[in-house]
């Protein structure tokens, strides 16, 4: 059956609000009730802006879930492994560089092994949910939790390009546990609360388990003990899939794109994403070499790193705090505006206190922006459809900013990559304008 999600209808007030309470301005349609007035456009700042019409409200806007809302013990274990999912993400330069050393991988294939994970994870991230659905997620998840522990486990016994291919498969159940968490987080009453706290849960994960590895397992036993960790932590996830939801509802659907495929304009939004983390890996996969082009003392680029993934949980709590109590696109364009702002600032090779303070403000910002991306993406898409891929989305985004940025600096100078993740910053923040500044109002109906 297809209905309404709710029948509430009203004009959506001048300076929409940000996240999932009245900031989601939709799509255009004449779809407009006969009894309900026709709004009248905005002006802000002496130009008129596309009308805000009045739009059907979804449930979520109301304040609860779509569908069935999660228990407790649901929610926990889908972040359990949503955050399992991307682990590698956080410890793989850590552990590749030990196969490095041990002579297992060229310097090569360490960039080669990276890049594979992170591009089919992306693709899992953005595939799974149109693959195999919203239900059967406990087999899913149970299935997805085995091969990760199967495949890093296999890491041990690999070096050369069997290696980098195991580590490229691996990132097809991670993915597709992300996809678990972000298809949770896109039917949530505030998306951006829910990815904020996955950010900074992820963050505060992936530093402890940096923090205990390296002395304590790689140290000792190399890369190998570093992966059997990985493994054991697949083996939890099998335990997690037992308690994540059987299954979530169905993402309504717009009366006028009955194909559930995401909008155009949902479209592009994702385009918005992948540039904003193109621009932030670009320049961040390079601390290192722009610190030591500055004539820092060594070191310095550790401390940078250091400092940054504190302010990146500091960024990610205040996500999570002000969500709801502030406007997600002035927040949002203000966070890129000073990111791109930060990038012109390395490349001017700064002194190492203007390094380091640029650097802890660089992490601080990304953090509290990338969350706001989801409620801009939900604005551009309010089925959420194109939301549900926007994980995929952002991790392509990340295996291709340091792809990028590798065309744009020479050993000599690595300049080029700051200048080049401004540019695509700059592209990341034009796309947001422009979706934002199209908004127009859609209905809704629940996917039969």
């Amino acid at each position: 059956m297809r209905a309404f999600l709710a029948s509430t209808h009203r004009s959506s007030p001048p300076g929409n609000r940000g996240g999932v309470e009245g900031g989601l301005a939709c799509e255009a349609t004449n779809h407009c009730p006969p009894h309900q007035p026709t709004p009248s456009p905005l002006f802000k700042g002496g130009e008129t802006l596309p009308p805000i019409e009045t739009r059907t409200m979804t449930a979520a806007e109301t304040g609860v879930w779509l569908g069935p809302a999660p228990s407790v013990r649901e929610r926990a274990a889908t972040l359990f492994a949503g955050v399992a999912g991307i682990m590698f993400a956080g410890v793989g330069p850590l552990l590749l560089g030990a196969l490095e050393h041990a002579g297992r991988l060229s310097a090569a294939q360490i960039g080669q092994a990276g890049t594979v994970e992170l591009l089919t994870m992306g693709l899992a991230a953005g595939l799974t949910g149109a693959l195999v659905g919203a239900q059967r997620l406990r087999l899913l998840t149970i299935l997805c939790g085995a091969l990760m522990a199967l495949l890093n486990a296999a890491t041990i016994y690999c070096d050369g390009w069997v290696l980098v291919a195991v580590r490229g498969v691996n990132g097809v159940p991670s993915g597709a546990l992300i996809w678990l968490m972000t298809a949770m987080i896109v039917r949530a009453p505030r998306p951006e609360r829910w990815a904020a706290i996955y950010l900074t849960v992820q963050t505060l994960a992936q530093f402890l388990v940096v923090a205990t590895l390296g002395p304590w397992v790689v140290r000792p036993y190399g890369a190998d003990g570093g992966f059997a960790v990985l493994a054991a932590l697949g083996v939890l996830t099998v335990f997690a899939g037992f308690a994540v939801p059987r299954g979530f509802a169905p993402l309504p659907v717009a009366a006028d794109e009955p194909s559930g495929l995401p909008a155009p304009r949902g479209l592009a939004a994702l385009g918005g994403a992948f540039c904003f983390n193109a621009a932030i890996l670009a320049v961040w996969i390079y601390v290192e070499p722009l610190s030591r082009q500055a004539g820092h003392p060594a070191g310095t680029a550790d401390t940078a790193l250091s400092l940054s993934l504190a302010a990146q949980v500091t960024g990610g709590l205040l996500a999570t705090l002000l969500a709801g109590r502030m406007r997600w696109l002035p927040a949002l364009l203000a966070s890129q505006v000073v990111m791109a702002g930060l990038m012109l600032v390395f490349a001017q090779l700064p002194g190492t206190g203007m390094f380091l303070a640029a650097s802890a403000l660089f992490g601080g910002l990304w953090m509290f922006a990338a969350p706001l991306m989801t409620p801009f993406v939900i604005e551009a898409d309010p089925t959420r459809r194109a939301a549900v891929l926007g994980s995929g989305a952002a991790l392509l985004g990340c295996s291709s900013g340091p792809l990028l940025a590798s065309l744009a600096v020479t050993d000599s100078d690595v300049r080029g990559c700051a200048l080049l993740g401004g540019g695509v910053m700059a592209a990341a923040i034009a796309i947001v304008l422009a979706v934002h500044l199209t908004r127009r109002s859609v209905i809704l109906t629940a996917a039969s």
